[in-house]
């Protein structure tokens, strides 16, 4: 008999996603198929956890399992690509888990264990910033490095642990400032708003004078004497250039 394979296929795999709601293959041996189910599935599972490790500390096995299954079961993924899961995870996160009894910052922890992972395995590469660029800084062009992401959460994501779970939004954001150096390091940086607008600023802009960035900041801030919020931002702008967050442009 001519067997369609797609419907076969499709047969085997709701299986494999949810077997409470979909029958086994009536030609496949069910031990075989179970076999099939836990090694997808532990997969999947044993992935979330590499990437997640907070996010599952603060969960029971049971509350893991359940969420892992959530995932596994009805989030479409469109990758065949492994270190793509973790997005694929906050995007089922952000766009269709919608459980009342979750942690209001289940999306945004999730999104900052993300935000290691990817920055590490980035194609993107940096060289480092001479100490000449760095001392006449003032009178070049500026950018944001590839490898350097401003974030700003309502929670206090980076201080989330088995011990501490906030149970109410704090009135201030985090900022933060996540980024990979010239040695591959990931690194987790807390910073004053300030700073995070300057970076955004950067991160809106391919290349802007390192004064028109600061006047910006300056005008914005409605400071009564904006050269003192200038020289107090250059300071920060050569800190983060000895980091090579802040990278060089053309001489202006």
């Amino acid at each position: 008999m001519k067997v369609d394979f797609k419907a076969k296929q499709r047969e085997f795999s709701a299986y494999i996603r949810d077997p409470v709601n979909n029958p086994i293959p009536a030609d496949v041996k069910q031990q075989r198929m179970e076999t099939y189910r836990e090694l997808f599935f532990n997969n999947i599972s044993s992935f979330l956890s590499s990437n997640f490790p907070v996010l599952k500390a603060i969960l029971n096995d049971q509350q893991w399992f359940e969420l892992s299954q959530d995932f596994f079961t009805n989030h479409p993924c469109t990758t065949p690509y492994f270190s793509e899961i973790p997005e694929e995870f906050i995007a089922y996160l952000q766009n269709e888990r919608n459980k009342e009894t979750d942690y209001p910052f289940l999306l945004e922890l999730a999104h900052y264990e993300w935000v290691e992972m990817a920055l590490s395995i980035s194609q993107e590469e940096l060289t480092a910033n001479s100490d000449s660029f760095i001392k006449n800084i003032a009178k070049n062009k500026i950018s944001l490095s590839p490898l350097a992401w401003p974030l700003v959460y309502q929670f206090p994501v980076q201080l989330i642990s088995p011990t501490f779970i906030p149970e109410t939004t704090p009135e201030t954001p985090s900022y933060l400032l996540v980024y990979r150096g010239i040695d591959d390091e990931v690194n987790f940086i807390k910073i004053p708003p300030i700073t995070y607008r300057l970076l955004q600023i950067l991160q809106e802009s391919e290349s802007i004078s390192c004064h028109d960035c600061l006047a910006q900041i300056a005008k914005e801030s409605g400071h009564a004497e904006p050269e003192k919020i200038i020289q107090s931002g250059l300071q920060i702008v050569k800190q983060l250039a000895t980091k090579n967050i802040i990278l060089g442009g053309l001489r202006v």
